[in-house]
């Protein structure tokens, strides 16, 4: 379980400075700013490199609603969710500060401009409905999960599922990034949000309460969707 909850932890540490390190690092940079394409594609890169590095130790869930969603679907023991989750989250945190460090490294920096945050209203990039955010990050979370169970079954295409997943998150990052920044990750989500404090933690709720309830609705319906039995 040691070498699982690490794999965890470092796991979701680059996912976090991979992602969110390109959207405050790279996505406006001067004339070579990779933009929401760019980020998009880090975030999908992050989950490929560590899904082939670390998911043959852990799983490489890197994301409490994934892990939530896996114990859904029967795919993965509740006695493991916690340590898992917290694992998951302290990766994101630690991420996040190894980020803040870089990124204060240049003069001008503002933690206050978001900081990779995710929000919605006033702090959605483009000024979402928390209705609409809630709907977003539900479906998108949702989606995800039924491509990590599709690409993850034992029927799937052997040594494929981590390029589905990874191209799932791009996906996902390509339609949602203008609704909240795109969480569908928990730990993501509370890695930056403890540094921008204010707004970003108050609005923190929903990018807990929303992927859960799609990773483990998606989790589900994979479930009773993929049961060779029906």
């Amino acid at each position: 379980m040691t070498k699982r909850l690490l794999a965890e932890f470092f796991g979701t540490f680059w996912l976090v400075l991979g992602g969110c390190g390109s959207a405050v690092l790279s996505a406006a940079f001067p004339n070579v700013g990779i933009g929401l394409l760019g980020v998009a594609l880090a975030f999908g890169l992050t989950v490929l490199t560590m899904a082939f590095a670390v998911g043959h130790i852990s799983g490489c869930h890197l994301n409490p609603a994934v892990t939530c969603g896996l114990v859904a679907g029967k795919r993965f023991p509740v006695k493991d969710l916690v340590p898992y989750v917290v694992s998951q989250v302290l990766g994101g945190i630690a991420g996040a500060f190894v980020l803040f460090i870089i990124a204060s490294g240049a003069a001008g920096f503002d933690v206050a401009a978001g900081f990779a945050s995710n929000g919605y209203g006033e702090h959605s990039p483009g000024g979402y409905s928390l209705l609409a955010a809630l709907v977003c990050e539900v479906v998108m979370t949702f989606m995800f999960l039924l491509v990590i169970m599709g690409a993850t079954d034992e029927r799937a295409p052997k040594g494929f599922a981590p390029i589905a997943i990874g191209l799932c998150l791009t996906l996902i990052h390509l339609i949602s990034i203008p609704v909240t920044n795109t969480s569908v990750n928990p730990a993501r989500s509370t890695g930056v949000a403890i540094f921008v404090g204010g707004w970003a933690v108050e609005q923190l709720w929903l990018f807990w309460v929303a992927p859960i309830a799609g990773g483990v609705l998606g989790g589900i319906v994979y479930r009773v969707m993929g049961s060779p039995d029906n």
